[in-house]
């Protein structure tokens, strides 16, 4: 525990920019968890199960001070960009099928 700080108080690390596994465990360290924007949606790591995700944002910034066992809420990336939600909407096959099974052979 550095100099100022009481059981019930920690300060909050830097995570930005580290893989998020590794933030959830330096967030740990600090006494926080991790968490995501969305205190309705699924858990974190049901969003993040996959590798390569980085963090890009976070809330409290680093050096605030605050209770300990309190959220650290990340926002996160795929190297290189990419929407980490993926598609949601349901992709049908192209009118190239349709065409093909409506047609006789010949």
């Amino acid at each position: 525990m550095t100099t100022g700080e009481t059981d019930h108080e920690v300060t909050v690390p830097d995570v930005v920019g580290l893989d998020v596994d590794l933030a959830r465990r330096v967030a740990s360290d600090a006494g926080l968890t991790l968490a995501q924007p969305d205190p309705d949606g699924p858990p974190l790591g049901a969003l993040t199960w996959e590798q390569g995700f980085v963090v890009q944002t976070q809330r409290p910034a680093p050096g605030t001070r605050t209770w300990r066992h309190d959220s650290l809420v990340i926002t996160w990336r795929r190297p290189g960009g990419g929407d980490p939600s993926g598609v949601r909407e349901p992709r049908r096959p192209g009118p190239h099928h349709l065409d093909a099974q409506a047609a006789p052979p010949g």
